[in-house]
């Protein structure tokens, strides 16, 4: 019987010059529709950011209510948002050192580049050059951003190339997501990423939705406030306002950066937006970017996801015309301080797509692609701050509770495009041993200043011990940062604790001196990070 089964084979492979290589659970999309697909994805994250960019923040802890005056002409300003020109640094990176390149070359490319970082990305931008390197740039001992939207809006081509694929996906955006994310930060750009990967072959919204749910823990945090999307637009199909209500009075205040004000740029409040848009939006591209801007805090970004996933499901050829035209007439300009154009974006992204589907067991020819469906597996939970909320903040000149020894300095940096409004204070001095100290009452601190290119090193002690010493240098794309995480450490037994910061008046050959900045510190304590307390009114609807 073996032998007879042997012949057959030989047989087989005589007669078609080639084995038998037939991908079970597989599904086949044309090379004309794969660039549809892609096409539509680059266009709608060009769209989304440029509608909801002049109400970005505006709207923080309420809705946005004021008028939206926007074109699709308006999709120029695309070149310039950092939605676009950080994930392309990182398409450079795979052009540069292939699909598998190591984590630390993505950092180090967008590092370099030549534009303004933010949040998670800038802290990863310094890491680097403080040699803190992935995954530890991401993580909440490094990046007090851990948790920020940043992985979430750039995590976009992962998806484009990854058609029928969330588990490369997954893959994928655990590597890169891990350069300046942890925990929630991360799965925002895999749920982000799973979207449009199940967006190629689902056109139930709803159903898109459930499945990018796989790709993430169900017991984190981000799966549960999707999950609270999903059953608030059960209780209130036609009316997003109230879900927006309900979803704020319970989730709002959760954040850790900017902790104790209104700003929020925290991943899973923000991609709770953009599973409302979709949901409300009803596939309407126009009705879902205005729902999700209108949704307050990151509002550019969040409508940039939001109608890229739109634009996968419904393919470029199925946008508003005036849509395509816009950034038809684009095509070939370059976004900023890359090599990349909207026609170059998804030429790239069409070439990955095809390779990654054959290295997953696909088959590609010249007209269509043939993959292999996927089922996502969600790797070990990550929590980034546990448990971890603000108590209160208190500036270096807060006197009843700094002491200060030694010629510290006051420092005002201003406005100069805004009669030199004021826009933060700080002291700072660069004599070696003066000392900073602070007596605090909490389980975590964050001590803060400026990043700049005149500043130098100093030791960080807590309770007496030498725990860290910090650079406060910066000379990354002529981008100065003022009152930033310069050191912060969580986890501390509840009840009296010392900060003391000492001035070493050391500092890089490259810095212009060694001056050391303060600005606040801000105290932690170990509570409830949402309210808990809290009980939707419509419990009996969730069985």
């Amino acid at each position: 019987m073996k032998l007879v089964t042997l012949i057959l084979f030989l047989v087989f492979v005589s007669l078609t010059g080639k084995t038998q290589t037939s991908v079970t659970n597989t599904r086949t999309i044309s090379v004309e529709v794969l660039k549809d697909k892609i096409s539509g994805g680059w266009a709608g994250k060009m769209l989304g950011v440029t509608f909801g960019a002049p109400v970005e923040f505006k709207a923080q802890c309420k809705t946005f209510e004021d008028p939206i005056t926007w074109v699709p002409s308006d999709v120029i300003g695309s070149k310039e948002q950092d939605d676009l020109y950080v994930q392309l640094t990182f398409l450079m990176t795979m052009d540069q050192c292939g699909i598998d390149a190591p984590a630390k070359k993505f950092q180090e490319l967008f590092a370099k580049a030549g534009y303004q970082l933010w949040h998670a990305n800038v802290q990863a931008r310094k890491n680097y050059f403080d040699s803190i390197f992935p995954p530890q740039s991401g993580h909440p001992d490094f990046n007090i951003h851990a948790d920020d939207i940043d992985f979430q809006i750039e995590a976009d081509y992962i998806g484009f190339m990854c058609p029928g694929m969330p588990q490369t996906a997954r893959k994928l955006a655990d590597k890169v997501g891990h350069i300046m994310n942890y925990g929630d930060g991360v799965y925002g750009g895999i749920f982000i990423g799973a979207l449009y990967s199940n967006a190629y072959f689902e056109s139930d919204i709803a159903k898109l939705i459930g499945k990018a749910l796989l790709s993430i823990p169900a017991e984190g945090d981000y799966a549960k406030i999707v999950k609270d999307v999903i059953l608030l637009h059960q209780h209130y199909p036609a009316d997003w306002r109230a879900s927006w209500k309900e979803l704020e009075a319970k989730w709002g205040s959760v954040h850790i950066c900017e902790a104790g004000s209104t700003f929020n740029i925290d991943a899973k409040l923000n991609g709770a937006y953009v599973v409302m848009g979709l949901l409300y939006g009803d596939g309407d591209p126009h009705k879902t970017m205005e729902i999700t801007a209108r949704c307050g805090e990151d509002a550019d970004c969040n409508p940039s996801n939001a109608m890229a996933v739109l634009g996968v499901m419904k393919g470029f050829s199925g946008l508003p015309k005036e849509y395509q035209e816009a950034v038809q007439n684009m095509g070939d300009t370059l976004f900023i301080h890359t090599s990349y154009s909207f026609n170059k974006a998804v030429r790239q992204t069409m070439k990955y797509a095809r390779e990654l589907a054959v290295k997953n067991g696909g088959i590609a020819n010249n007209s269509e692609l043939k993959i292999k469906i996927q089922t996502p597996h969600p790797f070990k939970p990550e929590v980034a701050f546990p448990k971890l909320v603000f108590d209160h903040k208190v500036t270096v000149f807060e006197k009843e509770d700094w002491q200060f020894k030694g010629k510290w300095a006051n420092y005002k940096c201003q406005d100069e495009d805004n009669n030199n409004k004021i826009l933060d204070e700080a002291k700072f001095s660069s004599q070696p041993g003066d000392e900073a100290l602070l007596a605090f009452k909490g389980t975590g601190v964050s001590v803060c200043g400026n990043w700049m290119k005149d500043c130098g090193k100093a030791d960080i002690f807590i309770d007496g011990k030498l725990n860290r010493t910090i650079d406060e240098y910066f000379g990354c794309a002529n981008q100065i940062q003022t009152d930033m995480d310069l050191y912060h450490i969580t986890g501390l037994k509840p009840g009296k604790h010392t900060l003391k910061v000492v001035v070493k008046g050391e500092k890089r050959p490259e810095a212009s001196a060694a001056n050391l900045y303060l600005s606040k510190a801000i105290v932690f304590k170990t509570g409830d990070k949402k309210n808990e307390k809290y009980k939707f009114s419509f419990q009996k609807f969730e069985k």
